[in-house]
């Protein structure tokens, strides 16, 4: 199925009358993508003894972050370049400091979870995609003379060569950045008006059969491919593979992740609904949830689940934590830590260094 004609560009004026579908499209995606997220990491410390928890967690897992990635740069083409993509890049970088810093010292203090790496260098679990996200963008920035087929190359030949590295996959989240790249690239890329008017019609639900279909196959087959390839943290002599068989699972990972991710597509609304107001929150969910979950795991609450009512129980749980936190009211009482600003006398200094160098202007 040729689905090329889907990233050719557009007359100006019909990408002017499709920027807001896009956008509400989107926005509703973003939404039913961090359920998604919540549901998933509600769902993994029940994945070892709950096959229906473990077969919906790698459902969740084969779509969520390859989606949440190329939503992530379809909203970065208004904003890479220039001033604004400065000011976002700054932006990030203060919500990685600060979660980073509370996460971490949460964890020492009160989650004590194993196998963590206090570090800045050390994305702590879920922000890592704040370090993927600055990395993206400097990315795409130095690739900007390159054409859209030269950037999708380069990215995924960096995303199956990421995993030969001698290192731990997680210092500087260098591991997962590279391997998603590539929905970064698509993402900023992407068409909507094309997609929409391919994807609006009898394959809007065969895509929907098919990733119910992906479902039953997740949580019926008795899956033995180690979890490591579907989080893309770790490198292939970790997950205990040569090279050459390594970049042979990534590339049939992506195959898998891009099915997955068309076939989620279906359960997307066009319009604009309630989940849309909710979807221009996301951030707050995602930044915040993280604290829930962990004391919620402490509390020994998901120790003794195990029954399908159990399993849906938390799923339900999940969903209305991210209805909770995706309100006004959380955003008012967290913006200056979620959305925080560079303090008065850094940012005199980066407007006078702006001045003085041309490169980050």
């Amino acid at each position: 199925m040729n689905i090329s004609h889907l990233y050719q560009p557009v007359r100006t004026s019909v990408r002017a009358r499709c920027s807001a579908a896009g956008e509400t499209y989107f926005i509703n995606l973003r939404f039913l993508l961090i359920v998604c997220v919540v549901i998933g990491n509600m769902l993994e410390p029940l994945i070892r003894h709950s096959d229906v928890a473990h077969g919906i967690f790698l459902w969740i897992f084969s779509f969520h972050m390859p989606l949440f990635v190329l939503v992530t740069g379809y909203f970065a083409r208004s904003n890479l370049h220039g001033r604004t993509g400065l000011k976002i890049l700054r932006t990030i970088g203060m919500q990685y400091i600060v979660f980073q810093s509370i996460y971490s010292l949460l964890d020492f203090t009160v989650f004590r979870v194993h196998g963590i790496t206090h570090s800045f260098f050390a994305p702590y679990l879920l922000l890592w995609f704040l370090a993927g996200h600055i990395l993206w963008r400097l990315m795409l920035i130095g690739m900007r003379q390159l054409t859209f087929a030269q950037q999708l190359t380069l990215s995924v030949v960096l995303g199956l060569v990421v995993g030969s590295l001698p290192m731990d996959g997680v210092w500087l989240a260098l591991s997962r950045t590279l391997i998603y790249f590539p929905f970064f690239v698509i993402g900023y890329h992407f068409r909507f008006e094309r997609f929409a008017a391919w994807f609006r019609s009898y394959r809007q639900a065969l895509a929907g059969g098919l990733s119910i279909a992906l479902l039953a196959v997740f949580i019926m087959m008795d899956w033995s491919l180690n979890n490591g390839w579907f989080y893309g943290n770790q490198t292939f002599m970790q997950l205990g593979v040569d090279t050459w068989h390594g970049m042979a699972i990534r590339l049939g990972m992506y195959i898998l992740q891009l099915i997955a991710s068309l076939a989620f597509l279906a359960f997307v609304p066009w319009k604009s609904q309630q989940i849309t107001d909710l979807g221009r929150r996301t951030l707050y969910v995602f930044l915040l949830h993280g604290l829930l979950v962990r004391t919620l795991e402490i509390s020994g609450l998901f120790t003794h689940i195990s029954s399908i009512a159990g399993v849906l129980m938390v799923i339900a749980l999940a969903v209305i934590l991210t209805l909770l936190l995706s309100q006004p009211a959380v955003r008012r009482w967290t913006h200056r830590w979620v959305e925080p600003e560079l303090p008065r006398y850094v940012r005199l200094k980066f407007r006078h260094a702006q001045r003085r160098y041309s490169f980050l202007r």
